[in-house]
């Protein structure tokens, strides 16, 4: 597993040279249509790639697609993994520790998450501006390779505050509501239960989701620059009588596409 980075990325940057990209875009569940904004594409399946976990989820096409948008290279995750799928949190930091050796200096993580508040209703879009990680699993227990990051990183600033500004800035210039709030991880499968709901309410998050805390947390100890943006696909338990299921998440998601991925071609336009 340890040299597991190392071999992620050294296949991949044979599939895609000479491409050098340097933004890399993870998109979560219902939300593969924005990859359809990328020009000039190359697509690597999740099953070409030896060691690459494999994406099990319906809503998550499991390819990874270098291409152009906004005439910047990037490197897109056509869906992500989770630790409910039976990954450890390892395999998700191996993939961002591949993706900093391949020279990725931002990592912009999108998912579909719950509200917590009735005033963000599904359909919205919300800027992380923090985390909670109630998984359980932290992404970077075992022992420590300084090629990547200090033993014990700083999380003071997980996501960058100048690329929330930037994204806060675009959205007022498209005229799109983007609500700010803290995203709190739990591992699922299963759906949080009323009672779990109001705990994470009274802790102080504003939307809960199962992904996007591993790679954000690996990203930030390798040193890169994060943006993260929820898009709100449902209620969440007992929140204005909200009952989620996988089919809202992804239904509503995809309603919410053309917003989020204007705000992304931008801000990507903008780096």
């Amino acid at each position: 597993m340890e040299n597991l980075p190392y071999s992620l990325a050294q296949q991949i940057k044979d599939k895609i040279s000479p491409r050098t990209p340097q933004i890399a875009l993870i998109l979560g569940s219902g939300l593969g249509e924005f990859a359809k904004h990328i020009y000039n594409q190359l697509t690597i399946n999740y099953s070409e790639i030896n060691g690459f976990p494999q994406s099990t989820v319906p809503g998550h096409q499991g390819q990874l697609i270098c291409g152009t948008l906004a005439n910047k290279e990037i490197l897109c995750m056509q869906g992500r993994i989770h630790l409910y799928e039976g990954y450890p949190a390892s395999s998700v930091a191996s993939i961002i520790k591949a993706f900093k050796l391949l020279g990725i200096k931002t990592l912009i993580v999108t998912n579909a998450a719950g509200s917590l508040h009735k005033e963000m209703a599904p359909g919205s879009l919300m800027l992380i501006k923090d985390h909670i990680n109630l998984s359980g699993f932290n992404p970077l227990i075992g022992r420590n390779d300084e090629t990547f990051g200090p033993r014990f990183p700083n999380m003071n600033t997980i996501y960058t505050p100048e690329y929330i500004s930037k994204a806060q800035s675009i959205a007022k210039k498209l005229n799109i509501h983007l609500h700010q709030g803290v995203y709190c991880m739990l591992s699922g499968p299963a759906f949080e239960t009323p009672t779990e709901v109001k705990m994470c309410q009274i802790i102080g998050a504003d939307a809960n989701g199962m992904s996007t805390v591993p790679e954000t947390i690996t990203a930030a100890y390798c040193g890169m620059k994060v943006l993260g943006i929820s898009t709100i696909t449902n209620y969440c338990s007992g929140v204005e009588g909200g009952s989620p299921t996988h089919q809202e998440t992804l239904e509503t998601a995809a309603k919410a596409t053309t917003n989020l991925s204007q705000i992304l071609t931008s801000f990507i336009g903008e780096l």
